[in-house]
């Protein structure tokens, strides 16, 4: 079971992002309040009838206090940042990084939703190290997302900092939103894609780019 929400490849599409300064850190981490966090999670133990204070729950407040920090780290510092190093190459022909694995936080239920990316461009005159674009697919992952907005963002971030003559992603992910509650179905995946200039504007570009992400 899967759905494929097909974007128009417009950049207001995308939401940006900005974090208070006073919230990230000199080494540019974000700050997070571990103390409001753990006392937030006592709480929910307490309300759903737990006893937050048995041997197995004792720690588990600040453990998802420092969870927090991790999981949404992307709250801070610029993925821009990552396409900053560009290399001059003549090379005109399509650059595919596919099976990009990727772990995130639906905004909706706070449970998470993973899978794999395929993030595709054609140069303008420059390059970008492969290993790039994986990170900006992990940085705007890890902070409270759906699905679809992170698509348009990683294309965002690729399309305004590297000004390629194309841009394309796509992502598969599985939502635990939907397979552990509600509807219960495990095993659905959840397909977007974005697709921008040459990619959008001529069929061949975008067909080669969906066959070169195809999985065998």
């Amino acid at each position: 079971m899967s759905s494929t929400p097909l974007h128009d490849g417009s950049p207001t599409a995308s939401v940006p992002h900005t974090t208070d300064a006073s919230r990230v850190s000199p080494n540019g981490r974000l700050r997070v309040d571990h103390a409001r966090i753990a006392s937030a999670i006592r709480e929910i133990l307490i309300a759903v009838g737990e006893d937050p204070d048995r041997d197995g729950l004792a720690k588990t407040p600040a453990r998802v206090a420092r969870m927090y920090e991790e999981l949404f780290a992307g709250l801070a510092g610029d993925p821009d940042d990552y396409l900053a190093t560009t290399f001059e190459h003549a090379h005109d022909e399509m650059i595919v990084v596919r099976d990009i694995p990727f772990y995130s936080i639906c905004e909706h239920h706070l449970l998470p939703f993973f899978g794999r990316a395929a993030v595709g461009y054609i140069p303008n005159e420059r390059i970008v190290g492969l290993s790039k674009l994986a990170r900006v697919v992990e940085h705007l992952a890890r902070r409270p997302q759906v699905q679809e907005r992170l698509t348009c963002q990683v294309a965002d971030r690729i399309e305004q900092v590297l000004d390629p003559v194309g841009v394309a992603v796509t992502i598969e992910a599985e939502h635990t939103c939907m397979t552990m509650r509600g509807v219960k179905k495990p095993g659905s995946q959840m397909v977007t894609s974005v697709t921008r200039g040459a990619f959008r504007d001529n069929p061949a570009t975008r067909a080669e780019f969906f066959d070169a992400v195809q999985r065998t």
